[in-house]
């Protein structure tokens, strides 16, 4: 804990951004385990006295076409769309970890299987294909979790490959070998605690990538479905409604403060992790 406490007070201090997005996410966060009790009505709860109603005290953030609360609607998203992210980056970062690293210490035919189709994948824009397989799966959030996990694990597993191509041939893993340890104890014990720094990274930036392409989804009607207050498909209600301007605003605020967060937060890791590009006092 200790250890962790310093290279939190390290991060922060060197980076400011990296600072801010920490903060955004901690707050984000707490709304969505605290959201129960934040939240002034029930999200679902329909009130057509109250549609399209601007923004007031009575609806900080205005009601939608059903008279639904938005501010209600906003914070409980966050307990759909963070845990998604972290449930997709999680995933995700199994299957390309495991891929790479048996695929960079194996070699040969495994490698060229492997890596063969990895490139298959990436050879797609990473929306068009999570698109085309939620659309085959049908319409969920579930389904569009699957469809995100299979259109980023290549990446992981290209970044994994390349840290054990790099690794396997130094001389502790070199020694190792020689000793008789096998194989799934090298990688187990020796590379891969030597390669995490570039995935923890790529995971911290990836939690808004995967918030923002579940948005997306949801907003063509490929992901959450109705009533469901997940923020893409709050504003695709509200991409028809140009002077009802609160409808689509506040959730577009809720899923850009959520990516910036994150993002800031996988600049400030990538600056630590990394002395090539740490910056200088």
């Amino acid at each position: 804990m200790a250890g962790l406490t310093r290279f939190a007070r390290t991060l922060l201090r060197g980076h400011k951004a990296a600072l801010v997005g920490g903060i955004i996410a901690a707050l984000w966060l707490a709304v969505a385990i605290l959201a129960p009790a934040l939240v002034p009505y029930d999200p679902l709860a329909q009130d057509l006295s109250a549609r399209l109603e601007a923004p007031s005290g009575r609806h900080l953030f205005g009601a939608d076409d059903l008279g639904r609360d938005i501010f209600s609607r906003v914070l409980y998203g966050a307990r759909i769309s963070l845990p998604m992210g972290g449930f997709v980056v999680l995933l995700t970062g199994l299957i390309g970890v495991c891929v790479g690293a048996v695929s960079g210490y194996a070699g040969g035919t495994l490698d060229d299987v492997f890596m063969r189709v990895c490139d298959a994948v990436l050879a797609f824009p990473s929306l068009i294909l999570a698109m085309a397989i939620t659309a085959a799966l049908g319409p969920s959030l579930n389904n569009a979790m699957l469809a995100i996990v299979a259109v980023l694990w290549p990446e992981y597993a290209r970044i994994m490959r390349a840290q054990v191509l790099a690794v396997k041939e130094l001389e502790y893993v070199t020694a190792a070998r020689a000793m008789g340890a096998p194989a799934g104890r090298i990688l187990w014990r020796h590379i891969l605690p030597n390669c995490l720094a570039p995935l923890i990274v790529k995971a911290s930036l990836d939690v808004g990538n995967a918030i923002l392409i579940a948005a997306g989804l949801s907003f063509i009607g490929l992901g959450a479905v109705p009533p469901t207050p997940e923020w893409g498909a709050m504003v695709s209600i509200g991409r028809q409604k140009f002077y009802e301007w609160w409808v689509a605003t506040f959730p577009g605020l809720a899923i850009l403060s959520v990516v910036m967060g994150f993002n800031f937060l996988g600049d400030g890791l990538q600056d630590l992790l990394d002395p090539r590009l740490r910056r200088r006092p």
